[in-house]
């Protein structure tokens, strides 16, 4: 392999790791909060690109307008899954709201298929993302390029939330003991809703970047990327914001360099996240990140 084409896979890995990492952070926000896993944030994802599709389609909106409203309405139907789905059955067993989340994923991904029917949509994508940076034999699309820069000003916004602001202290402190947070007077359910709204719109984020890079929309595309962002959230150790970039990067270069490595193996490709999946659980079940909890009996 020449070292050109490797720069070109190095490119195409942190594309792709910065998007996991972003539906990563999602999972591990809420997860930090509530100790569950919101299995519908990958349908979200799904949601938040069709907004885009039919606000540029349908409406005839800018793209940069489009996008802010698939944002705002990803946030909105977040606090909805929430209020419906979860805040009813939080005083109930774990595996109740467990079933609830798979529940609401099947929910959200069947309405889909009714709504927009099953068939795959073209996007558009912006003449100024398609374009191309040359430099010698390496050609990155703009799109390449955008991906990650957009994930760490998303990250870096999300870090001054969560350590500059009242909501971000109530969330970490939430995170530790929801109860004597309640105690203190901060409205839990309101912080909670919060949290799920944030997720909800870096998802958004992500599902409309990922609709650009695989230029196509269609109900059940958020399935494939949101378990593999739940891989990426484990590795990185779940409820780490951090772990959950880190887990997303090395996810999306194990993926990008072993196909490029090793071609014949590219059936498998889905495959090497569920193996890393399996080597994190049995080695370091906590990821990398990941902090060991203490159960008080």
């Amino acid at each position: 392999m020449s070292l050109e084409m490797f720069l070109q896979h190095c490119f195409n890995a942190l594309t792709l790791g910065s998007l996991y990492a972003l539906i990563a952070i999602g999972y591990t926000m809420v997860y930090g909060v509530l100790r569950l896993i919101n299995f519908a944030h990958g349908d979200i994802l799904m949601v938040g690109a069709y907004f885009v599709f039919f606000g540029t389609f349908a409406f005839g909106w800018p793209w940069g307008v489009s996008a802010i409203v698939a944002v705002c309405g990803a946030s909105l139907l977040g606090v909805l899954v929430e209020r419906v789905a979860y805040r009813p059955l939080r005083e109930a067993p774990r595996i109740s709201a467990l079933i609830s989340a798979i529940a609401v994923s099947f929910f959200i991904e069947s309405l889909a298929v009714v709504v927009f029917t099953g068939q795959p949509r073209p996007v558009l994508q912006p003449d100024w993302l398609i374009s191309e940076w040359q430099w010698g034999n390496i050609r990155i699309l703009k799109l390449t390029a955008f991906v990650p820069v957009m994930t760490a000003v998303l990250v870096a916004g999300l870090l001054y939330i969560l350590y500059r602001t009242k909501p971000g202290l109530a969330m970490r402190a939430i995170s530790k003991d929801i109860e004597t947070t309640r105690l203190m007077g901060v409205r839990v359910d309101n912080i909670i809703a919060f949290t799920f709204a944030v997720g909800s719109a870096l998802a958004a984020a992500s599902g409309i970047m990922w609709a650009l890079r695989y230029p196509q929309v269609h109900p059940y595309m958020g399935i494939m990327p949101g378990l593999k962002a739940f891989v990426a959230a484990v590795v990185g150790g779940i409820g780490s914001v951090q772990g959950a970039v880190i887990g997303g990067v090395i996810l999306g270069f194990v993926e990008i360099m072993s196909i490029a490595f090793f071609p014949e193996m590219s059936g498998y490709r889905d495959a090497f996240a569920f193996i890393i999946l399996v080597l994190v659980l049995v080695f370091k079940p906590t990821g990398l990140l990941g902090e060991n909890l203490k159960e008080k009996i």
